[in-house]
């Protein structure tokens, strides 16, 4: 169990390029919403570890988007390295490709204050939009992989996404790539 305040800060050391791209993502989700952003701090030690502080969005649609910009774009960026790392022939490259790509999917998951943001979205928006309703089980599924990381939940998922990868691109377990 992830609680000890050292250790946190050196999994945040060692995972930072994964907050960095959960930030970024953030931030281009904004920019493509032509939502208006204040201040982008993209890796400090501290909690949180990154944020980006922009105006409310205009539409659920891009509350939404905004919100669950990091799932998207940090899975599918670790899926990217992966696919690198696996077919490349084997090399400290395909370490730091690794490195990168479990870094990075750690950082997947919105945080606990995104859910919050989604959660009062939702509320104030399903009787104007349906897909609001979308909004209260994906806050519960945030609010469960929060609880979890402390389990290494975030490890988990980042490990299952390189071995699915590679079972995909090799039709192997990891262990013999």
């Amino acid at each position: 169990m992830r609680s000890n305040p050292i250790l946190g800060n050196i999994i945040t050391i060692l995972t930072f390029p994964g907050i960095i791209v959960h930030e970024l993502a953030h931030k281009l989700l904004c920019d493509f919403a032509r939502v208006p952003v204040h201040k982008v701090c993209y890796f400090r030690l501290g909690n949180p570890s990154g944020y980006v502080i922009h105006e409310q969005p205009d539409s659920y649609s891009k509350a939404l988007l905004i919100d669950t910009a990091p799932f998207f774009i940090n899975t599918l960026i670790a899926v990217i390295l992966y696919s690198i790392a696996i077919i490349i022939p084997r090399s400290s490259l395909t370490y730091i490709l690794c490195w990168l790509g479990i870094s990075i999917a750690m950082h997947s998951f919105p945080s606990s204050s995104d859910a919050d943001t989604l959660w009062n979205q939702s509320k104030s928006s399903w009787r104007e939009n349906p897909l609001a309703l979308l909004g209260f089980p994906i806050v519960g599924l945030i609010k469960l992989a929060a609880i979890l990381s402390r389990f290494w939940f975030d490890l988990l998922y980042a490990t299952a996404l390189l071995v699915l990868v590679a079972f995909l691109l090799r039709g192997e377990s990891l262990f013999h790539f």
